[in-house]
């Protein structure tokens, strides 16, 4: 679909095909680019993601009951609204002159208090509470039910319909008997933790109450309270937002427990897991805001009759094709099920087959986790579901229709029913009133039903292969591959439990070709950019909202799309860019009091860009400078001066000139110092951070470049030039360290998650070993300290700075690490989806990254071919590598040893190769090829 017709689609739709039917199927015997499991997802991070951009969905595989959870892009919470304070501006100048001071306790409290951003109306807590409470306690039993607890992550992932996204009043009781050597003693009622207020009886007295997520509940028991037996506990949770119920202990082993006082768990009585619960109240006080959470839209369910029992059980997702298939036998009828999300269709579609005609027999239902969402018959072949977001100015609107072939349909207001089908199709169609950040008047109803009307007579096969070719013409422009010893036969699960021990190779290529799907899938031209999960979220309340971290996240989510051949995936962020930038003169205006556009830590689908949550880390002045630098590298792998001219460079002048105005002489220094602002998440509120100086001091460079390159603002290039020159140096610190501060305070023990102070060596160019070989030992240093355990994307970040430092063997230690089991720090899951942990996608994307930069940099003056090979990849070839000035790459190494190079020039212009201890210059001519052989000699 072209990108002049995606502009001109209104309203955000989606298409869901289902197809069923009894043709028969082959199986897939696992190729080099399959993830494949021998059995269903029991949960969310095994089940396997396919997407086109604007809808993701989450297939299980399932055999009689499927679960196909899926997400429109653009379903959030919130609405368009004011995100900035009015009269912030006034109070910027203090708190420079308390960080000059060194008081950053009392910045941090008045930027709390006069300069953090807008949060959005909160509701009436107490009021709502004290209704609750004067209620009483139920006495009806026949609405309780029974969970297990706790509930670490909350009663939201209890996996239990109607608590998903609850925030409200909850009761949950148990009775337990306790042994006589206990009776006599006081002991201590461990519930660990209770989010967020906790009402505790023990056989009708109120023991505890506290208010609080972070706190321990541990109540005193004095002796002789209890009975030896039938001990009623009776616990009421009240939970405003996010996670509710009891979340226990971040070591999970630890049980909610009864024991001595002045004792652990482990000398008493660990008390039922099998509670009653009961929901007094869903309808908590609206918690104020700073921004937006991405939703949930809902649940396809499949439920097809007499396949509990299965023989020859395969999952698989192949992403050479983007198709996901399940299929098993029963009774030996072979079923096979594909899906996929098709973007010239706007369609996801699944096929389901059988060796024998008429065998296929099926009920489908959706089911929204929103409260305010209807299911309703439509006619003969179609089921109807709207939802409302709560307190929010998004609805959903999604239709269902069935197109059978053969067999008895029948439809209600709660399911599509088909019996004795030979096949049958599901369209379901989705769309919400989303139109832009600032316009919520879209037509969900116009938009889903022009959606099927549109896909009316067109049969499987052609969607199909539509869809193939369009994910092809992307996803084909680069392959890599390592050869060795395949494991392919092993399920993906077992493949990643055995990576470390280096003898399989071909996964570290599957994880890099799985970023490339991931990005595809995530992030089309017309789409919004991808974020913290990419386009994937079960959750209600996903972590971080699952928004856009412009910290790092975001911009990490995007390393892969230009190196990787993806550079038409740029799109979105650039498109978000311009938002923000619209957005952003507001708030720099109304809180710095400049011109120019500015974005903080954060922002969301309305394009908050305010400061948000604390001061310690949410003032953070570099973030507009990380998105310029996205701009300048698009232009350096293409050479498009369109490009530079109409889009880039006019966005990126205006973050200059932002800086312009808020760059600060530091008076001990003399220097120009970026205040007040944090390095990322660290060290609170500061002035002079490293990370802002190293951005800001790129920027400038790109637009002095910029304007040479285009003939224009020569004047106001060189003002810019000549203040970059007086911004604050990078520093070594008294360990040989490369200072994160302007004072040498680093701790070498830290092992904080962020290396914002390493950006200058990766993603940026500024601190390299041809320009300055001592402040690239500084990094290295750095570094160390940091060590080498973190999140996901820290481990992907790692792995990038590492390849920059040409480390070939800590390069490859942090892969092994990436790719492992998902435990308490980053790794991967069942599914290879990245675990901060939870799940957050931008360490696929910057592993993918770290993987290519091992073998091809172009970030200096130059191409380095293979700069840091892992040793365990001895054999290998790739394809389609781009590197900077317009250069396509094609490679091919034997024992280490480079053996075949090939160059594309797409614009002409000089090329600068390096290799070992050869080097190779020539001039290009547009569109011509040139070949090397070891030594760099043209073949």
């Amino acid at each position: 679909m072209g990108l002049q017709l995606l502009k001109r689609l209104q309203g955000s739709r989606w298409l869901i095909i289902m197809a069923v039917c009894g043709a028969c199927a082959g199986g897939s015997s696992g190729g080099a680019l399959e993830l494949w499991y021998d059995r269903p997802a029991v949960e969310w991070n095994e089940a396997l993601p396919i997407g086109n951009g604007r809808l993701g969905a989450m297939v299980f595989g399932g055999t009689a009951h499927e679960r196909i959870q899926f997400n429109e892009e653009t379903l959030w919470t919130g609405e368009p609204r004011e995100y900035n304070r009015p009269g912030a501006a006034t109070v910027v100048g203090q708190l420079r002159q308390l960080l000059a001071e060194g008081r950053q306790a009392e910045a941090e409290r008045l930027a709390g208090e006069r300069f953090m951003g807008l949060r959005s109306p909160a509701g009436d807590r107490n009021a709502w509470r004290s209704k609750v409470l004067a209620a009483g306690t139920p006495d009806n039993d026949d609405f309780w039910q029974v969970m297990e607890l706790p509930t670490h992550g909350g009663w939201e992932v209890a996996g239990i319909p109607g608590l998903e996204g609850l925030d409200g009043a909850v009761w949950f009781r148990t009775a337990f008997d306790v042994p006589d050597s206990l009776l006599e003693q006081p002991l201590v009622l461990d519930l660990g933790k209770i989010r967020d207020e906790d009402f505790t009886y023990l056989n009708g007295r109120l023991i505890g109450n506290t208010d609080g997520a972070g706190k321990d509940r541990r109540y005193l028991v004095p002796a002789g309270s209890l009975k030896a037996s039938n001990n009623q506990l009776t616990v009421l949770v009240l939970n405003y937002y996010d996670k509710g119920g009891f979340v226990g202990y971040k070591d999970t082993t630890v049980p909610l427990a009864l024991y001595p006082a002045g004792k652990s768990h482990e000398a008493g009585l660990p008390l039922p897991e099998r509670w009653h619960y009961f929901v007094q109240n869903d309808d908590a006080p609206a918690e104020p805001r700073y921004q937006a959470d991405y939703q949930p839209f809902a649940d396809l369910l499949l439920q097809l009759p007499g396949h509990d029992s299965v023989a020859s059980y395969r999952r698989m997702l192949d992403i050479a094709n983007a198709v996901a298939t399940t299929s098993y036998m029963v009774n030996g009828v072979t079923f096979t099920r594909e899906y996929f999300a098709s973007y010239p269709a706007n369609v996801l579609v699944a096929h389901i087959r059988a060796d024998q005609r008429g065998a296929v027999s099926v009920r489908a239902s959706l089911r929204s986790p929103h409260k305010n969402s209807r299911m309703r018959r439509v006619d003969g072949r179609t089921l109807g579901l709207t939802l409302q977001v709560k307190r929010g100015a998004l609805r959903g609107e999604s239709l269902l229709r069935v197109v059978p072939r053969g067999g008895d349909v029948s439809v209600t207001d709660t399911s599509i029913t088909v019996a004795g089908a030979d096949e049958v199709t599901l369209y379901l169609a989705a769309a919400t009133n989303f139109k832009r950040y600032d316009d919520t008047s879209g037509r969900p109803d116009e938009a889903v039903n022009h959606t099927l009307a549109a896909l009316e007579g067109q049969p499987y096969h052609r969607v199909k292969q539509d869809h193939i070719a369009d994910y092809r013409s992307f996803f084909d422009t680069f392959s890599i591959g390592f050869g060795g010893d395949t494991l392919n036969h092993l399920p993906t699960d077992q493949r990643i439990a055995r990576f470390a021990d280096g003898k399989d190779p071909q996964l570290l290529a599957l994880y890099a070709q799985y970023g490339r799907y991931l990005l595809i899938s995530s992030s089309r031209p017309g789409t919004q950019p991808a974020n913290l999960q990419g386009l994937w979220n079960g959750l209600m309340t996903p972590p971080w909202g699952s928004k856009y971290t412009t910290n790092i996240n975001l911009e990490m989510n995007y390393w892969p799309a230009e190196v990787m051949g993806l550079s038409a995936l740029h799109e979105p962020l650039f498109d978000m860019v311009d938002e923000l930038r619209e957005r952003g003169r507001e708030t720099a205006r109304i809180h710095y009091g400049t011109p120019g556009w500015v974005v903080h830590h954060n922002t969301d689908l309305w394009r908050g860009t305010a400061p948000i949550n604390h001061p310690n880390h949410g003032i953070w002045l570099g973030a507009p400078a990380w998105l310029c630098h996205h701009l300048w590298e698009h232009y350096l792998f293409t050479l498009d001066e369109d490009f530079l001219r109409d889009r880039a460079y006019p966005v990126m002048k205006e973050a200059a000139l932002f800086y312009q105005h808020n760059l600060q002489e530091d008076t001990e220094t003399g220097y120009l110092i970026s205040s007040p602002s944090n390095s990322p998440e660290h060290g609170g509120l500061v002035a002079g951070p490293a990370m802002d100086h190293q951005l800001i001091r790129a920027l400038f460079g790109y637009v002095v470049a910029a304007s040479a390159r285009l003939g224009i603002d020569e004047d106001w290039a060189a003002d810019i030039r000549a203040l970059a020159a007086r911004i604050a140096p990078d520093r070594i610190g008294r360990f040989g360290q490369l200072q994160e501060w302007l004072d040498d305070v680093d701790d070498p023990e830290n092992k904080h998650r962020h290396m914002s102070h390493l950006w200058a060596v990766h993603p940026g160019a500024g601190i390299n070993g041809a320009n300055d070989p001592a402040l690239m030992e500084a990094a290295r240093i750095s570094l160390n300290h940091r060590g080498d355990e973190g999140t996901g994307w820290s481990l992907a970040w790692k792995i990038n700075l590492w390849a920059r430092l040409l480390d070939a063997s800590r390069t490859e230690k942090l892969l092994k690490m990436l790719i492992s089991p998902a435990a308490r720090g980053g790794g991967s899951y069942p599914n290879l989806l990245d675990a901060h942990p939870p799940f957050q996608i931008d360490g696929n994307f910057g592993g993918a990254a770290g993987i290519v930069e091992a073998l091809l940099q172009s970030h200096t003056e130059g191409i380095d071919v293979l700069p840091a090979l892992l040793p365990m990849l001895p054999f290998g070839q790739v394809s389609g590598i781009r590197a900077r000035g317009g250069f396509v790459i094609d490679l091919k190494w034997e024992k280490h040893r480079l053996t075949e190079l090939r160059v594309l020039s797409i614009k002409g212009g000089p090329l600068r190769i390096r290799y070992s201890a050869y080097l190779a210059e020539l001039a290009t001519e547009p569109g011509s090829s040139y070949r090397f052989d070891s030594k760099l000699q043209r073949l």
